[in-house]
């Protein structure tokens, strides 16, 4: 018997290496013919994708649909059953709905242009003028943005209102027994209102864009002896364009549908469609008015948010990866 160098005995006649005892490899059971080994589970077949999509579907449809489809049909019903459209028609032809449609559309697209106006130029302030606490303004913008509507409003009441500060320092100076400033009561009072508490939902797109912005270009034009006027027209401004619009457009439909400042300002000769959708409903117990109303309303609402997601839409990547919804 021959030894060889690892210590491993090699018999007379042997031709291949040797293999050691305790290097021997483990031979499992044999596959079957399946290819799966017999001491495995079987495989459990995977749940349609479409199962787990219907409790999430089925909640939002017994939560929201539903009532809304109730509210759709109630502005369809009959009197004596079936469905018509004599409602609609008695509505849209009607100079109340008129009136508060004119109203709602004025003052939307008012408080939407203000917006955009006073928050681009805020804009510009904080994020291109160095000040103290520019920062701190920045992140103000963000927690305004939580705040009630009715709040701001009555804010401006009692600064603005009939016997706010500013009427109350007239009264005191002169001796009248009312102060001159009652705009908060009109139209135009509504739209100061909804500028002042909607600005915010400008700025914010505005500032992520301009913090976006290569300086460099600003630096070149101003070396080039461009003005400050220029500069905002010819750089900024171009690149303002995409967050002016998607924030315009969310202005445009919180206004439409805004019931708060309305009611909170006083205002009883601006009725809009959420204000006469509350008064047929709560104060004259006509459900099929508020129901046609609320109908359109909600058409008129759904339309402008389409045109908002249209104007907001990122392009695909162009690798063709998957994309998080926004």
């Amino acid at each position: 018997m021959l030894e060889s160098r690892h210590g491993t005995r090699r018999g007379p006649g042997s031709v291949g290496p040797a293999v050691a005892p305790d290097r021997a490899q483990h031979v499992g059971p044999a596959a079957t013919p399946s290819g799966e080994r017999p001491d495995r589970p079987p495989r459990r077949r995977a749940v349609p994708a479409w199962v787990w999509a219907v409790p999430p579907v089925a909640l939002l449809a017994l939560v929201l649909l539903y009532p809304l489809a109730l509210v759709a049909a109630e502005s369809l019903a009959a009197p004596g059953g079936g469905l018509t459209a004599a409602h609609y028609a008695d509505v849209v032809a009607s100079p109340r709905f008129r009136s508060a449609l004119v109203t709602t559309v004025f003052v939307a697209v008012a408080a939407t242009l203000g917006c955009l106006v006073l928050g681009f130029f805020l804009s510009l302030v904080v994020a291109f003028v160095p000040f103290p606490g520019s920062g701190a303004t920045a992140r103000f913008i963000d927690t305004y943005l939580s705040f009630p509507s009715f709040l701001i409003t009555l804010a401006l009441l009692f600064l603005y209102g009939t016997v706010g500060v500013a009427n109350g320092l007239w009264t005191e100076v002169t001796g009248a027994d009312t102060g001159p400033i009652a705009f908060l009561a009109t139209p135009w009072g509504v739209v100061l209102a909804e500028v002042t508490y909607f600005t915010p939902f400008v700025m914010r797109p505005l500032l992520a864009a301009f913090a976006q912005l290569d300086t460099a270009q600003l630096e070149v034009a101003s070396s080039l002896g461009a003005r400050p006027a220029r500069i905002v027209r010819t750089v900024i401004l171009p690149e303002a364009v995409p967050a002016l619009a998607a924030g315009g457009a969310l202005v445009l439909v919180l206004c439409l549908n805004e019931f708060a400042i309305v009611l909170f300002t006083g205002a009883k000769d601006v009725v809009t469609l959420p204000t006469l959708i509350y008064g047929a409903a709560i104060l004259e117990s006509d459900y099929t008015t508020a129901c046609v109303v609320a109908t359109i309303q909600a058409a008129l609402s759904v339309s402008l948010y389409l045109v908002y997601r249209a104007v907001t839409a990122r392009p695909r990547p162009a690798s063709g990866g998957r994309r998080a919804r926004a």
